[in-house]
């Protein structure tokens, strides 16, 4: 129960029975070790040599996986400064699709850092106010220290690719992930104004178990989890004109209850007739513009399935929005409300429009369009664990790729760039000075923490590694020197082709910042009461509203 008291020693309630409030040191120190909790169960996973964690949710389904994406997805956080830091991992991800962990282990050393000067009664503001001016020193940096890369260096890319999957357990197949998560990017690129765009939404994946990664294959056009919905229909057809239709290719049901009084059998005759008419009209209709594939979003009556497989139309049904979207990217085509609509000038093409059975699913694959805007990734693997995890390196591959389409220009992996920045940042801190300073180089110390932990993973002296590392960097030329996780030596990470997007980086350092920020500046922490559950059920119940409206 929280009150105050007056100056004659009354107490005066404020917040109502059962409400917890925590302020000052301890909420700071609270909120702090709770987020710092999260970064650390991820910190594990960082680099090439890091961890995996199994993960088994409330029903028994069991994740393994290093991402850290996927890794603060699955669990089910309850602290609420610990939310924040799984925010932090969802931004990064949404919009950068890589360098999640990155993002939330150093908005872990930050808090740390922070709560060491908060020790030395620094107030939270200028600790703040310290990391703010760091992170737009830190950005102008790395936009000075961004090599500018040739979108059609395909090695380049290769390389960027490549480091992004790195840490996952795919790495025999991480060449031929790299070069369909390439393909895929530049066929979907589209200009706009000056820029390149890439929306990866226009990248279809679909996942099967069997056989193995390596048979993984870019399809240009898109897969459809779904049948043909007829036997009697053709199960392929070569140079397809496909229409993509909104409406239903059912007769219309009226839109009230209607009674028809028949004292005629022909009458019944005359009306199932009239029935059959209007779907042969629509088929006719269809037939008449030139397509041999339809492809449905909502229901296809079973006499028009018929009258379609009577003239060798290949027809799917209840095709989801989005397909039907990729469809008309990857196609050409014009997706249809109306059969009034439909026109030689609306459909789509592809070379081949085929029903397979892979795995034990029969699925649908339209191929070969002409200049596709939307493609599929058919993933194959042995194991289901093995062909989720296939499917979340391909993300991040496909995400950087796009960045780096988005942003021409890269960084050195390895830690390279953070030692390269910290470096920088206590130049910078000397610069400011006042107590300021101490909030600059304490940033400058966090972003060391990368290096740091990738060291710590490959079982290495993180210590020595950080000697080392620093001794380089102050040498003329030695910005792009960084960890070799495997020989556990400092090398040029640029030469040795550990690359990263300039993108992930910027995006990491920002909202790793705005985190920490965000969670120093709290010192009052009121939680209302939660009823347990028997109390919920024995708690009085809103009256029902009765009467006519």
């Amino acid at each position: 129960m929280a009150y105050l008291t007056t100056q004659s020693g009354q107490p005066v309630l404020i917040l109502k029975e059962g409400t917890g409030r925590r302020r000052g040191r301890e909420a700071q120190k609270n909120n702090i070790m709770a987020a710092r909790i999260i970064a650390e169960a991820l910190r594990t996973t960082l680099g090439p040599r890091g961890m995996d964690k199994m993960l088994v949710d409330s029903i028994g389904d069991v994740t393994i996986t290093n991402d850290g994406a996927a890794i603060l997805k699955e669990i089910d956080v309850e602290h609420p400064a610990a939310k924040i830091m799984v925010e932090v991992a969802k931004a990064q991800d949404d919009q950068v699709g890589d360098g999640t962990t990155t993002a939330v282990v150093l908005a872990g050393e930050l808090l740390k850092k922070a709560e060491e000067l908060l020790d030395q009664n620094i107030h939270p503001t200028i600790i703040v106010s310290g990391y703010r001016k760091a992170v737009k020193k830190a950005l102008e940096t790395l936009e000075n220290l961004g090599i500018p890369v040739d979108l059609k260096d395909h090695e380049m890319l290769m390389k960027v690719a490549k480091t992004s999957m790195g840490s996952k357990a795919i790495k025999e197949a991480s060449d031929h992930f790299a070069e369909l998560a390439i393909k895929a990017v530049e066929t979907i690129t589209e200009k706009r104004g000056e820029r390149n765009v890439a929306d990866i939404d226009n990248i279809q994946v679909i996942k099967k178990e069997g056989k193995s990664l390596l048979e993984t294959e870019l399809i240009n056009g898109v897969v459809l989890e779904k049948e043909v919905v007829h036997p009697g229909m053709p199960k392929r057809v070569e140079d397809a004109k496909i229409a993509l239709i909104r409406c239903p290719l059912e007769v219309e049901k009226t839109e009230y209850s209607a009674e028809i009084r028949i004292r005629d059998p022909t009458q019944v005759k005359a009306f199932l007739d009239q029935e059959t008419k209007m779907l042969q009209e629509m088929i006719n209709k269809i037939k008449s513009t030139g397509a041999n594939v339809v492809i449905c979003q909502k229901g296809i009556d079973d006499m028009a399935q018929y009258f379609m497989a009577r003239e060798g139309i290949l027809a799917v049904r209840r095709a989801k929005e989005s397909d039907l979207e990729k469809l008309a990217k990857a196609t050409g085509g014009k997706i249809v409300t109306n059969l009034d609509d439909l026109t030689p000038e609306t459909l789509g093409y592809a070379s081949l429009v085929e029903e397979r059975k892979v795995g034990d699913d029969k699925l649908v694959f339209i191929r070969g369009c002409k200049n596709p805007k939307s493609v599929s990734i058919l993933i194959r693997g042995g194991l289901e664990r093995m062909v989720d995890e296939a499917e979340r390196a391909l993300h991040d591959a496909l995400c950087v790729v796009r960045d780096v389409v988005e942003k021409p220009k890269i960084v050195a992996g390895g830690g390279a760039v953070e030692t390269e920045l910290a470096k920088r940042l206590r130049e910078y801190a000397r610069e400011i000075g006042g107590r300021e300073q101490l909030a600059i180089e304490a940033f400058a110390d966090a972003l060391e923490v990368v290096p740091k932990t990738l060291a710590e993973n490959a079982g290495l002296d993180s210590l020595d590694i950080m000697v080392s590392l620093r001794a380089e960097h102050e040498k003329e030329g030695g910005e792009h020197i960084g960890i070799n996780v495997f020989t556990g030596k400092t090398i040029d990470t640029y030469e040795a082709g550990v690359i990263e997007p300039i993108r992930v980086k910027e995006h990491a350092i920002k909202s790793a910042e705005e985190a920490a920020s965000m969670i120093i500046r709290i010192d009052d922490v009121i939680a209302a009461s939660r009823l347990k559950e028997e109390e919920r059920e024995k708690a009085p119940k809103p009256p029902e509203m009765k009467g006519e409206f």
